[in-house]
């Protein structure tokens, strides 16, 4: 299947999790949040929670500053 990583398309098998997704594109680390269709998904989620076909996943890192 197709999903929308970050903004491009990318191919995974259809029962991806978020926490499949996240390990193809570079790692589940520390200070990054995961939204699926726009909708944050808890890290404790991300092992169980299945990547619909089409769906849009936005992997966002945490930035401090002032």
């Amino acid at each position: 299947m197709e999903i929308k990583l970050n903004g491009r398309w990318t191919e995974f098998p259809d029962d991806a999790t978020v926490a499949d997704v996240l390990d193809a594109a570079g790692g589940q680390r520390p200070g990054i949040a995961v939204a699926v269709d726009g909708v944050v998904v808890r890290r404790g989620d991300w092992a169980t929670t299945t990547v619909p076909k089409g769906a849009a996943l936005d992997v966002l890192t945490a930035v401090q500053g002032g």
